[in-house]
């Protein structure tokens, strides 16, 4: 990543998403192949539209389009919760990874949440 980047990868929203979204496409790797049009599919994209719709509502000039974008990911976010869960009882992934995805994904939720609460 270019440290000389501005605007949106300055927030500790999307920095915490976008490492969330790379964890994701991480474990989803050794995941069964009959899953790849299935639940891997289901993560990645919902993993994928956190740092986006933070990156795209960070770009928007009212605070009502702004605070919308970030419900957005936030509500992906809450999705990818499900999957992370699912997965899991699944058998999936160890303990190890889903207590790591579970923590990185309830961090990146309280972040959200404070940029959320804080655009006026």
């Amino acid at each position: 990543m270019n440290k000389y980047h501005k605007g949106y990868r300055n927030l500790k929203a999307w920095e915490f998403s976008n490492k969330l979204a790379h964890a994701i496409y991480d474990v989803t790797e050794k995941f069964p192949k009959s899953e790849i049009f299935g639940l891997v599919s289901q993560m990645r994209r919902s993993a994928v539209s956190v740092p986006a719709n933070i990156a795209e509502g960070y770009s928007r000039n009212g605070s009502k389009e702004r605070r919308q974008f970030y419900r957005i990911a936030l509500s992906s976010l809450t999705e990818l919760e499900f999957y992370i869960d699912f997965s899991f009882e699944r058998i999936f992934y160890s303990d190890t990874i889903y207590k790591s995805l579970s923590e990185k994904q309830v961090e990146t939720a309280k972040v959200l949440t404070g940029l959320i609460k804080s655009v006026k």
